[in-house]
């Protein structure tokens, strides 16, 4: 009868908590189940595949290496200094799926597919669908050599 019971108690217990872990319920910046990834990439912005980052507005996806789950969405926001944002590209209020890369619409705003929330491109605002912002990342460029680090 004892092991019954404790095999039926560890069955519980783990059940618990795997949905535990596996919950979406918010957090700070994203909900809990969006994925945790490394973002280590270096983009020279005299290749021609970089060229938009050179001006404001201009915007890429990237998808290299260490990039997140799902690549990142690269935006020039400003001169002098140069500023950038450095989106994720899973949604960030809502667990990922196959619809849920966030893509650039417009080039003004960015979209979730499966929903329709959408924020603004320049600067992550909600403005429809969603109060959470994109997931954003820490870049440093050196506008000597024209060299973006994008990073968490």
């Amino acid at each position: 009868m004892k092991k019954t019971f404790s095999a039926v108690s560890f069955f519980i217990l783990l059940t618990v908590s795997f949905l535990n872990i596996n919950s979406c319920s918010n957090r700070e910046d994203t909900v809990s189940c969006f994925p945790k990834t490394p973002i280590n990439v270096s983009l020279n912005l005299n290749l021609a595949a970089y060229n938009n980052l050179n001006y404001i507005n201009g915007w890429i996806y990237v998808n290299e290496q260490q990039s997140g789950t799902r690549g990142l969405i690269v935006v020039r926001t400003g001169d002098n200094p140069a500023t950038f944002k450095v989106y994720d590209r899973n949604a960030p209020h809502i667990c990922p799926d196959n619809n849920t890369t966030l893509e650039v619409k417009d080039n003004i705003s960015i979209v979730c597919p499966k929903d329709n929330a959408t924020w603004i491109l320049l600067t992550g605002n909600p403005t429809s669908g969603s109060s959470l912002p994109p997931k954003t990342y820490f870049y440093n460029y050196d506008a000597s050599t024209k060299n973006l680090n994008l990073y968490n």
